[in-house]
């Protein structure tokens, strides 16, 4: 236990929340922007059925007052001050609760979840161009307003919730903000609302006309509020501080700030349950390409009154794809066995094993929300290690297949990329990562943490503990670099036979060729 001696100055700190999507973690983030201990519980996730993904409302809440608990009262035996919390979440997990009771209504619907896409992809002719300019984003595979507005009409007690005025609706930010502050703030940001595919990115504002559209009653959206701009004080009987609630980022959003995004062309990829990669573009939006499916332009962050522009795009399939393997069907013990393996496999010529991880779908290179996952390839000669490779493989290259629409959608190369986020952790995927993209990649030296250091930098700016996040971000220890081992040609090679994989996989003639075979090589920064 660390002393505090008489004269020393007391070490302050952002209680930060990071509310995942298959667990949450707490811990106070010290003015040296390192994150003190971090306390984690896992979250359960259902599937009802092949396109329902939900979550438990309370489940959400009581395990982010556990960890929180926690992490407040190793701070107070640490000596150490907390002087904001900050939050961190998944963001288009919608959720329908009574303002009276505080409970929630019907489970958490999961923005992994597709059962409106066949419904919404009729929509996409009329809607995609006006969207695509106005939210830098198409209509998508998931609607959260259509959600709510299903739940309405079809529930009687939901129903009588809306009409009588006790009914609330927000995505997981505004369900614990609301929560933490006892009852007296309903709001979301941004990088939050942009996710739910109602936000107009030059305006600050709620896209009403299409949202009206989807039938969604526009009296129940959420206080639109910057990133940094403050969500009220906790309530003392949550927690046992009452101190400002001071950022809510989502959860990607905040990773891109912790890992160093915050000039155009710094960017990240982030493996969790899925994987993210995000490119910071300015304070000007670089909006999709029609001829580059699945990259989207939203807010990096706004902070004060300026918006900081991103791309961003992502596999839903990453974390969840070894866990699926390892748990679902006991193929291997654990994620870390499977790396093990897979660094056993010896180089096969000609055909191997291949591992499409398109477990919920397929965005990037090409649209496809039905689709599902496939391994192919397999001959009496297939070994275990073979498999773990292929399963590699797969996720690195559907990674690769969103560097590659990032870069090309800014029409500049990236010119840093750091990743982080736990299944990160694995070695040979993050080394044929690098090979795949020809990229030196920095895993940073504490990835696991991006989200709630990043969402932590930007309310201690905002409480005045730093100047400015590039003094906290900058003043982070540099990670392990892994750097290409393969000649571009092999490079090519590989890509273009990923290529081929999907076409026969998904039986789509129009996918998308390799933009550039050449590697989007970073500068050194």
């Amino acid at each position: 236990m660390t002393q505090t001696f008489p004269g020393a100055a007391r070490r302050r700190g952002v209680l930060s929340i990071d509310e995942g999507t298959t667990g949450t973690r707490a811990g106070v983030v010290l003015d040296s922007g390192a994150a003190h201990e971090v306390f984690y519980r896992s979250i359960k996730v259902g599937h009802p059925d092949d396109l329902s993904v939900e979550q438990d409302p309370m489940e959400i809440w009581t395990a982010t007052v556990e960890v929180a608990r926690r992490a407040v009262g190793r701070a107070h035996e640490e000596g150490i001050e907390i002087t904001a919390v900050a939050l961190a979440t998944q963001r288009a997990t919608a959720m329908l609760w009574d303002r009276v009771t505080g409970r929630p209504l019907l489970p958490a619907v999961v923005w992994q979840d597709r059962r409106h896409a066949a419904e919404l992809t009729a929509y996409a002719t009329e809607w995609d161009a006006a969207l695509l300019a106005r939210q830098g984003r198409p209509v998508g595979a998931r609607a959260p307003f259509l959600w709510a507005a299903r739940q309405i009409a079809t529930h009687p007690e939901v129903a009588a919730a809306h009409h009588e005025g006790r009914l609330l609706f927000g995505t997981v930010d505004t369900w614990l903000m609301w929560r933490l502050t006892g009852g007296a703030v309903h709001a979301t940001t941004p990088t939050n609302a942009a996710s739910t595919g109602g936000y107009l990115l030059e305006r600050h504002a709620w896209d009403e006309e299409w949202i009206d559209h989807l039938g969604f009653p526009l009296d129940l959206l959420p206080e639109l509020r910057s990133d940094d701009a403050g969500f009220g004080t906790t309530d003392p009987a949550v927690l046992g501080i009452a101190v400002p609630l001071a950022a809510s980022m989502g959860d990607q959003h905040a990773a891109l700030v912790a890992l160093g995004g915050l000039a155009a062309g710094q960017g990240m990829c982030v493996y969790g349950t899925g994987a993210f990669v995000d490119a910071a573009t300015g304070t000007t939006p670089a909006l999709p390409r029609p001829d580059i499916s699945g990259v989207l332009a939203q807010p990096g962050r706004r902070q004060g009154d300026v918006s900081h522009y991103s791309l961003e795009a992502y596999t839903s399939t990453v974390g969840s794809a070894l866990h699926w393997l390892c748990d679902g069907l006991g193929l291997f013990a654990s994620p870390k066995e499977l790396g093990e393996e897979a660094a056993l496999a010896p180089a096969r010529p000609g055909r191997t094993p291949r591992f499409v991880p398109a477990l919920a779908g397929v965005r990037t290179p090409v649209w496809h929300p039905e689709a599902t996952a496939a391994l192919t390839g397999l001959t009496l000669a297939t070994t275990r290690a073979d498999l773990a490779r292929a399963v590699l493989d797969g996720i690195a290259h559907s990674v690769c297949d969103l560097i590659d629409g990032v870069a090309d959608t800014m029409g500049t190369p990236f010119t840093r990329l750091r990743v982080g986020g736990g299944v990160s952790g694995s070695d040979p995927l993050l080394q044929i990562q690098a090979d795949l993209t020809g990229l030196p990649l920095e895993r940073v030296a504490d990835s696991a943490t991006a989200s709630l250091r990043g969402t932590a930098y930007l309310a201690g700016v905002a409480q005045g503990l730093w100047s400015s996040l590039e003094e906290v971000v900058e003043a982070q220890p540099l990670g392990r670099i892994f750097e290409p081992a393969i000649a571009a040609a092999e490079r090519t090679a590989q890509r273009s036979a990923w290529r081929d994989v999907l076409i026969a996989h998904l039986g789509d003639p129009a996918l998308l060729p390799l933009n550039d075979p050449e590697p989007h090589t970073p500068t050194r920064s």
